[in-house]
């Protein structure tokens, strides 16, 4: 509160629960002795705190803490991480930021993954020259003009591989760039006034020396990614053929042809799993989708009661397009039941890029032990198809 200039007198209680209404009455009536100005500016850094302070955020705060040395050692949850930061480290709060919303958009449309071939020839990622020569040319892939202000921010975060548990070192960037401006209203001295507001316009990557790989995430679509990558091997591995962007893994959904038994362990904390609707194509182009939620009966028995031997789990020309799987977990570690809905459609679609990142680890990994994921393209794969 001393970095923010807000007072608080010796015998106050931080020790109170953070949710107590006492606790939080407190803290309002320690802002509204504050003057309107500053009172409005500590609100909005407490709300942009909150925005970020669920277990996205957290991870993104222990990867981007790990990379820059902070210890986060004794600290109680994401909200003493985050004030933490916000009173000694106030830059790493943006780069927190970042690393939420990029592991947000991990898979999602804004988002690829690009394979460099395992060639050995060096990156010069730490290279100024090369840092601002990719600046430029960034800036040249928005169709922005000269006078719009640009700033690349470069900084290591520490990941930990989900398969093997082991640290990877990443060099990650983020671009930030003065968009188009708007015109908006706000209170002026007198009176409503339009203001011109600049909006700032995010790119970012994040690069992995030893694996050869570089993810993006952009606006603009797969062309505007494939510009950005090209604009990365131009700058930073001149040496290097260009690489391949890392296809989505296909969806397996004949596996679930026959009613699935999906095997669980106790440490994965589901009470049951149930396919709730299969979409399905016939060969001479007719669609049919079925749905059926029941502790009573599955949706397989209901097709094969329904149907028998013309549901189209059975009959010939008929392909499976989607489904939707059901994970009820069990209450644990404060939370109560809870249900993780997933979408499946061929041939590589999924909704796991909505998840958080806990959640969307934990699903890829079931989805692969239930083999609904098909294995991911080896470096020899890719680099295949290119010749």
């Amino acid at each position: 509160m001393e970095a923010r200039q807000v007072n608080a007198p010796e015998d106050f209680d931080w020790t109170s629960e953070g949710r107590g209404t006492a606790f939080v009455e407190t803290i309002k009536a320690l802002l509204t002795e504050l003057p309107d100005r500053q009172q409005d500016a500590v609100k909005a850094e407490l709300d942009h705190l909150a925005s970020i302070a669920d277990e996205t955020g957290m991870m993104g705060a222990v990867q981007v803490c790990a990379g820059q040395g902070i210890d986060l050692e004794g600290l109680e949850g994401v909200q003493d991480v985050l004030l933490m930061l916000a009173t000694n480290h106030p830059r790493m709060i943006d780069r927190v930021a970042v690393q939420a919303s990029l592991m947000r958009r991990n898979g999602g449309r804004q988002w690829a993954r690009f394979q460099f071939p395992d060639d050995g020839k060096p990156w010069v990622l730490d290279l100024p020259s090369a840092r601002e020569a990719f600046l430029v040319d960034a800036v040249a892939i928005l169709d922005l003009t000269e006078h719009r202000k640009r700033e690349a921010d470069w900084y290591q975060s520490v990941r930990i591989d989900p398969a093997s548990g082991g640290e990877i070192t990443l060099t990650q960037a983020t671009i930030y760039v003065e968009e188009y401006a708007q015109s908006e209203l706000s209170f002026g001295e007198k009176s409503l006034e339009r203001k011109t507001v600049q909006k700032v316009l995010e790119v970012g990557l994040a690069s992995d020396p030893n694996e050869r790989v570089v993810e993006i995430c952009a606006k603009g679509g797969k062309a505007f990614r494939e510009q950005y990558i090209k604009m990365f091997a131009t700058h930073f591995a001149p040496q290097s053929e260009l690489p391949v962007e890392v296809p989505r893994r296909d969806v397996l959904l004949e596996t679930l042809r026959a009613d699935p038994q999906f095997e669980t362990e106790p440490a994965d904390g589901i009470d049951r799993v149930e396919v709730s609707s299969l979409s399905f194509r016939s060969s001479d182009g007719g669609f049919a989708r079925f749905e059926k939620r029941a502790e009573d009966e599955t949706l397989y028995g209901f097709l094969d009661r329904r149907f028998g031997q013309a549901s189209p789990l059975r009959a010939g020309g008929w392909q499976i397009l989607a489904a939707t799987l059901r994970i009820m977990l069990e209450a644990r570690g404060g939370k109560g039941k809870r249900t993780l809905t997933v979408n499946l459609s061929a041939p590589n679609t999924t909704t796991l890029p909505n998840k958080t990142e806990t959640d969307r680890q934990f699903v890829f990994g079931l989805l692969e032990r239930w083999k609904l994921l098909a294995s991911p393209p080896s470096k020899a794969d890719l680099f295949e198809v290119v010749k």
